[in-house]
């Protein structure tokens, strides 16, 4: 029996102002959940104005010619954006509520799991109980070793994000804080590349090689300043640099590639396959971190995990946002046989996403136990939808 789209909601929690959930719900009552994250009244626009009138009364089994005819209605007159955020908000709902009405995870309607563990690490920003941003930049030292003694073998930080030219701006931005968002920066002193070079060294004085680092740049500084800051960590054997200029110049991304031994991480900030087909063709990256909530969800992100495949090259799923990019994105590494690594904060994880999803994230010595149930396998807490909490709105079939 062929089953219909009936019904679209958004959800914004009021205490996450940039998180948007998308709950998709068929005319036999089964619902997918979905999300995005980022100026949510935009992304609720697309999706109310724009997406509704084409979706509902579709089959949601035919997620990826869904996912095409949006695409390329938004390719019209230009799809990054919010465009993207709304499409990848209701691509993993349509997977999950597929996966519900198949009562098959994600990763199995994708073709199999090539694992059921993937090994997490921890982007230190400061979320609920855990101030890990604060305390990389009080005593990198110690928080390298409470993380160490907690399971975790890699850790993000970004010690240079601080030099750039700064903005103070009113809105909600990411959990990194203003620090992380802003003009790029053409001018790092001497002085202030030994202060961002002093955490690394007192990560690796505290643990030594028991804990890999990864060097998250932001996007803050230009290509010059980029090829001292990589040169400087050579010593670290990081794991990679990650977004230490825009990624909107591949020919330049290619030449961190070229002219440093750091690897380079290219990124959560690139919109569809297509411009990660660019960069994978220039060899300007060697990480493909992907972010499913982004870049058009489930379906494009198979898509550029497939394409790094073939330039052999790993997956490292990128989540600082919310719950549900956290469990696609570990559908993902069940299933892509080059996912090599999952990102996580610790405040969500232990915080914040337990009062937003059940059942909890299961993480052990370090390692993401990945679900195996009916689709991405979580739901909102139905707390999460009082009027009190949220605010709702909805296209229905027909009205």
């Amino acid at each position: 029996m062929v089953r219909h789209i009936q019904r679209i909601r958004t959800v914004r929690p009021i205490d996450a102002p940039n998180l948007v959930w998308v709950l998709i719900e068929d005319d036999q009552g089964a619902v997918g959940l979905g999300e995005t994250y980022y100026i949510p009244g935009a992304v609720e626009s697309v999706i109310h104005d724009m997406a509704a009138p084409l979706v509902l009364g579709l089959d949601p089994s035919n997620v990826t010619d869904i996912a095409q005819t949006l695409f390329a209605c938004a390719n019209f007159y230009g799809y990054a954006g919010a465009e993207m955020r709304a499409f990848s908000g209701i691509d993993i709902a349509l997977w999950d509520l597929v996966g519900h009405i198949r009562g098959e995870s994600i990763a199995t309607l994708l073709g199999g799991r090539s694992r059921d563990r993937v090994r997490a690490y921890a982007t230190c920003v400061d979320i609920g109980p855990h101030s890990d941003q604060q305390a990389w930049l009080e005593d990198a030292g110690s928080l390298a070793r409470e993380l160490r003694d907690q399971g975790f073998g890699a850790m993000k930080v970004w010690p240079w994000d601080r030099f750039a030219p700064q903005i103070d701006g009113l809105a909600s931005t990411g959990p990194a804080g203003w620090s992380a968002m802003g003009p790029v920066g053409h001018d790092l002193t001497p002085g202030q590349l030994r202060s961002g070079l002093q955490v690394l060294e007192q990560i690796a004085d505290a643990v030594g090689d028991s804990m890999q680092i990864m060097v998250e740049g932001h996007s803050r500084w230009d290509l010059n300043v980029a090829l001292r800051i990589c040169r400087a960590i050579e010593q670290f054997e990081i794991g990679w640099a990650e977004d230490l200029i825009q990624p909107t110049s591949p020919s330049d991304l290619a030449r961190l590639v070229r002219e440093t031994r750091v690897p380079q991480a290219v990124s959560e900030r690139l919109i569809s396959r297509h411009a990660f087909r660019d960069v994978f063709e220039m060899g300007a990256a060697q990480v493909a971190m992907i972010d499913v909530v982004w870049t058009g969800g489930i379906t494009e992100a198979r898509v550029i995990g497939e394409m790094a495949n073939l330039h052999h090259l790993p997956v490292a799923p990128h989540d600082c946002t919310g719950p549900v990019a956290l469990a696609a994105s570990l559908q993902m590494c069940a299933h892509l046989q080059n996912a090599a690594i999952q990102e996580m904060v610790r405040g969500m994880v232990y915080g914040q996403y337990r009062e937003m999803v059940e059942p909890d994230f299961e993480l052990e010595d370090g390692w993401f136990v990945i679900p195996d149930a009916p689709g991405h396998g979580f739901a909102l807490r139905p707390e999460c939808l009082e009027p009190s909490r949220a605010r709702i709105r909805e296209s229905v079939l027909g009205h």
